[in-house]
Order: C-alpha cells, then structure tokens, then sequence
C-alpha cells in the first residue's frame, strides 16, 4: 500500500508544470537533416540586406555552404521579356527551369506564400539557410535595429530572437553586435548551432 502511494506521488510529480525552468518552444527542437534557418529581420531601412550579405561573405570564408531565403510580399520578376525562358512562361507554362553547367534556375507557380519551412528541404544540402524577412515567423531571429530612422523595433520582445545588430547602447536581453562585427557575430551564430562545414557543392539529385 505504502509502495502504491508513492508511485502515485511520483506520477503526479511528473505531471506538474516545471517551475523555474524554461520550456523550449517547439520550433527550437529542429530536424538536424536540415540546415538551420536564421530571420535576418528589421523595418525596411534597417539594413538587413546588407548584413545578409555581410554574413554570407564571413560564412563562405570559413567553409560554409549558405543558401538564403528573400520574402517579397509584392511579387517579383527574375526573368526578362523576350528570351526563351520567358516566352515559356508567358505561354502558359506552370514550371520552367533553367539549367546551365554552372547554375540551376526554377520559377513556378503557386497558390500561396510559403513559408521557410515549406522551402528547407530544397536547400538540404547547406550548412545554413540566411532568411531575409519573415519577421513574424517562428523562426530564429537576428534583428537590425537602427533607432535614427525612428521606426521602432521589430521583434524586441520575439521569444525567438538571438541577437540584435545596433550601434547605440540596448539592452534587450540578447547579445549586441555592432554593424560592422560581423566576423562577432558569425561567432556566434556558429557556435549557437554548432554548425559544421559539410564541405558539398553539388545540388542534390544532381547527376
């Protein structure tokens, strides 16, 4: 009787919600087949696309194979009027791809905003995929912050964000770098996600 009375103690002790330890939300637990993806976030004029850019020139020198994501929630045009490709999509194809010996190009139609996620296994083959925008996914976040602009912050308050990039004093609860740290703030994005050169410059399924 003694022995059932503490089992149900221990069970009920299992059940109870863990006081004084935080609860990892249930995107921190990735797939480690896949890269990590990191939101490069900020108001337009922050300069996130330079940081992006800053971050793939430190990630390649140290080894990394690095994709990046853009959001563009007004539409865009990568192809131009008049060649071939193009002309296959104003035909009324769904899909056309580019290929060369040196680069692989697809534009397809879809019926809806995908998200990082849904876009990853395309880019499996990396060691880390750079998000520009997506600031209100549930992603990992590195926000650009520049108060002179007089935008507010983006995602200050996000559980998600790592870091904020900013040349004036914040405190945020989440490590500073300055925006010319970059090579500071590679540190410790590799670090974080302990990421490891895979070395593959192949696209997958390639022959």
């Amino acid at each position: 009787m003694q022995m059932h009375r503490r089992d149900k103690q221990k069970k009920e002790e299992n059940n109870m919600p863990l006081k004084g330890k935080k609860v990892l939300p249930i995107c921190s637990v990735r797939d480690e087949s896949l890269p990590p993806l990191v939101c490069i976030v900020g108001y337009s004029g922050s300069g996130k696309t330079t940081l992006t850019v800053n971050l793939i020139a430190c990630l390649k020198r140290r080894g990394y194979q690095v994709g990046t994501i853009k959001h563009d929630v007004h539409g865009f045009q990568i192809d131009h009027p008049g060649k071939d490709s193009f002309r296959h999509k104003a035909a009324g194809a769904s899909t056309t791809i580019i290929t060369s010996p040196k680069q692989i190009a697809m534009v397809a139609d879809v019926d809806h905003d995908h998200s990082p996620q849904d876009l990853l296994p395309m880019l499996s083959h990396l060691d880390i995929v750079l998000v520009e925008g997506f600031k209100r996914a549930q992603l990992p976040k590195i926000e650009v912050y520049r108060p002179e602009t007089g935008k507010g912050a983006a995602c200050r308050d996000d559980p998600h964000l790592l870091a904020v990039v900013c040349d004036s004093t914040v405190d945020w609860g989440v490590r500073c770098f300055a925006s010319t740290d970059s090579e500071g703030l590679v540190d410790f994005i590799v670090q974080h996600f302990r990421l490891r050169s895979s070395k593959i410059v192949s696209f997958p399924n390639t022959p």
